[in-house]
């Protein structure tokens, strides 16, 4: 399963311009990324469209997972299949649904309609990982809150909240993780001129994988691994202090 992305490691060090052929190892490809104009500024919109997606999807997604798991009302059953849709949904669907909604709407694309695509998978995540939270807090800790005299708001703040955060810092890594890396549903709702990182990668492989695309999408993978990572033995020390 590994074996393809341990190649292209390889050849990411290999002095020919053409993967096929080995001519010694250098890190001329790396070097050469960081004066890439076209690469930086996919890099630039790809971290604006994670950062701005997932700062409000952890918002949306924490109060959906906390209103799921903590109140009944009519509807709520329907409510949580159609709030974790996107999970199961195959992204090509996605894509075109958004499109179809963005161009009924007459909505110009540009990044910020990636954003708005992303942050309907991303709230999906979030709300996962804090919904799995949840289940290991006790209730009545926000009740004992209530009857010291705190408001609703207060308990949820100063007791709930701190408790959740292990499971929405996770969430939040995990769906940056998958916004940095999407290309399917970015590619339908991306404006000209605005491409992301997946996208540059895809436009520069039409015409033959190049060691500097095999060096880019190793820096892809690592970074996306160690934030993968991180975010797991974010959630794992949560679930061990309670």
């Amino acid at each position: 399963m590994y074996l393809p992305i341990l190649v292209l490691g390889f050849y990411s060090f290999n002095q020919s311009p053409y993967s096929a052929t080995w001519q010694g190892f250098t890190l001329d490809w790396y070097t050469k990324l960081l004066s890439d104009d076209r690469i930086l500024s996919a890099l630039k919109n790809s971290l604006i469209v994670a950062m701005f997606a997932v700062s409000v999807s952890a918002v949306i997604g924490t109060l959906m997972a906390v209103g799921l798991a903590r109140y009944q009302f009519f509807g709520k059953k329907l409510y949580r299949g159609i709030a974790y849709l996107p999970l199961i949904i195959p992204d090509i669907a996605i894509a075109v649904a958004t499109l179809v909604f963005l161009a009924a709407f007459a909505i110009p694309l540009s990044l910020w309609t990636i954003v708005a695509a992303h942050i309907v998978f991303c709230i999906a995540y979030i709300g996962l990982v804090v919904s799995s939270r949840l289940t290991n807090l006790d209730p009545h800790l926000e009740e004992a809150a209530l009857d010291l005299g705190a408001t609703p708001v207060q308990a949820f703040i100063q007791v709930l909240l701190p408790q959740l955060m292990p499971g929405i810092v996770a969430g939040c890594l995990l769906a940056f993780v998958l916004s940095l890396d999407d290309f399917l549903i970015s590619s339908f709702t991306a404006g000209s001129g605005y491409n992301t990182l997946p996208i540059e990668i895809f436009s520069r492989i039409k015409t033959g994988v190049k060691p500097d695309i095999n060096a880019l999408s190793v820096l892809l993978i690592v970074a996306s691994a160690m934030v993968a990572v991180i975010a797991e033995s974010i959630r794992a020390l949560g679930d061990k202090r309670e």
